[in-house]
């Protein structure tokens, strides 16, 4: 039945499109593979000349690092970890949203997340590649660092797999390859599409090769199919088991701060908080910059994708609440004093903005207006992404400045190094997403075009 048939009771049930406007199957081909095969906007130069100035900061930087040594980072005794670790599970957290977004919800039948997967998938990678310089680099002799795989190496020396920093190794190596193979997986039919739109030969020949010889026959769907839920299957105790393996650096500790069995889901439930804000800051001025992908990217999306922050949270401000309960009521006085220096130490200001930024500032989701106003949504997001820093940044660096004796008590103060060189994972972020925007399909067309109700086959018939 037409929605101008039903009572008003019936029309509270009934769910907004996925896609707005009626949109066709057509023009949602034509419009994203459009975004691709149109003149490379003056934004784009302008905006890919500024970050990839910003990203020239980290080479050079991590050159400066090796011909001078580590010591050019702000890592001092007794603050071994600083920056550089922070912003390695500061990235590694954005890379979780994707995989979430992706592998989760498509096991569950989201169906909304069909127009935002394609880019939080692309995220992932990106943050990952960013997250991946810290450690390599923190070795300290780079051209070593192949001394981690469990590979023979000159000298004869075995890997420590008792280690959980070798753990990181085999998880985030691991993430990276299936977040890959899902990614590609998922880019073929699309892929294929671009290359049947082509109109010079080059091009033709390049989309031609990505996409593999699909032609889109019963058979392909099939495997294609098969292919996707298992990926998907094998991601999905991934984002549970990385931030997992990457807490265990801290947890199997026995610093007062760090030795806690909550750390494995708390850091698990930050990272999906942290990545849904990053997807969010990234595609928001995406639909700015082309308008028409409001009628993809719907309000419905963002509310949606805010009750998720609000949810994730929620439940990081239950986790720093119960570290507070935990230092307090296991009569630990070293394990006090530690988040007493937290809280009210020289770094008192970090605890503050990542309290502020983390359990406060999403509250406001709790309002719907709130939810569905970009600017407010936008504005958290910022707000959310910043405490996420914050927050591991009191995590490893207060920790680390008191431990059991008075006399190695120490302040870290970052470097410029150490300053430059994050600013410019920034910009290589950036311009890895800016690159993907120009030459890949950023919406998932053939996922979009299966959620359109002609895409029912009981489309058009009359329910009663």
């Amino acid at each position: 039945m037409d929605s101008a048939t039903l009572s008003a009771e019936e029309q509270k049930l009934v769910r907004p499109p996925l896609v707005l406007n009626k949109r066709t199957m057509g023009w949602i081909s034509s419009y994203v593979s459009t975004i691709v095969e149109s003149k490379t906007p003056r934004w784009w130069f302008i905006s890919i000349a500024i970050t990839s100035s910003i990203a020239l900061l980290t080479p050079l930087m991590l050159c400066y690092l090796v011909a001078t040594g580590v010591g050019v980072w702000g890592n001092n005794s007794p603050v071994f970890w600083a920056w550089d670790i922070t912003n390695f599970v500061f990235w590694i957290g954005i890379g979780h949203a994707g995989t979430l977004i992706s592998a989760i919800l498509f096991i569950t039948r989201q169906k909304w997340r069909t127009s935002i997967n394609r880019a939080a998938e692309a995220m992932t990678l990106f943050a990952v590649v960013c997250a991946g310089i810290y450690p390599m680099f923190h070795v300290g002799r780079i051209w070593k660092v192949y001394f981690l795989a469990p590979v023979p190496n000159s000298n004869g020396i075995w890997q420590n797999f008792r280690s959980p920093l070798l753990w990181d190794v085999f998880a985030v190596s691991t993430y990276f390859t299936v977040s890959v193979l899902f990614w590609y997986t998922g880019l073929i039919p699309d892929l294929a599409t671009l290359r049947d739109r082509c109109t010079t030969k080059i091009k033709k020949f390049i989309y031609g090769i990505m996409a593999l010889g699909w032609r889109g026959g019963n058979r392909q769907w099939r495997h294609y199919e098969m292919a996707y839920i298992l990926l998907a299957g094998l991601s999905t105790p991934l984002v549970l088991s990385v931030h997992s393996v990457v807490s265990f650096d801290f947890a199997t500790s026995v610093i007062p701060g760090w030795h806690a069995t909550i750390f494995p889901p708390y850091f698990v439930a930050g990272a999906i908080f942290g990545g849904f804000a990053m997807v969010l800051t990234i595609m928001l001025p995406a639909r700015a910059i082309y308008p028409q992908l409001h009628d993809m990217i719907t309000p419905g999306h963002i509310n949606k994708m805010a009750k998720v922050i609000l949810l994730t949270g929620s439940i990081v401000g239950y986790a720093y609440l119960m570290e507070l309960f935990i230092a307090w009521y296991g009569a630990n006085p070293y394990e006090r004093a530690a988040f007493w220096y937290r809280a009210f130490g020289p770094y008192w200001w970090a605890y503050a903005c990542m309290m502020f930024c983390n359990v406060v500032s999403p509250q406001v989701f709790w309002f719907k207006w709130c939810r569905t106003n970009v600017y407010a949504v936008f504005i958290v997001c910022m707000f959310v992404n910043a405490g996420m820093w914050f927050e591991r940044f009191v995590i490893i660096a207060t920790t680390l400045a008191r431990d059991f004796l008075p006399s190695s008590w120490g302040l870290f103060h970052p470097t410029i190094v150490d300053i430059l060189t994050f600013i410019g994972t920034f910009g290589l972020f950036t311009t890895l997403f800016l690159l993907f925007v120009r030459f890949l399909p950023m919406i998932c067309m053939f996922e979009v075009k299966a959620v359109l109700p002609e895409a029912n086959p009981h489309y058009g018939e009359e329910h009663h």
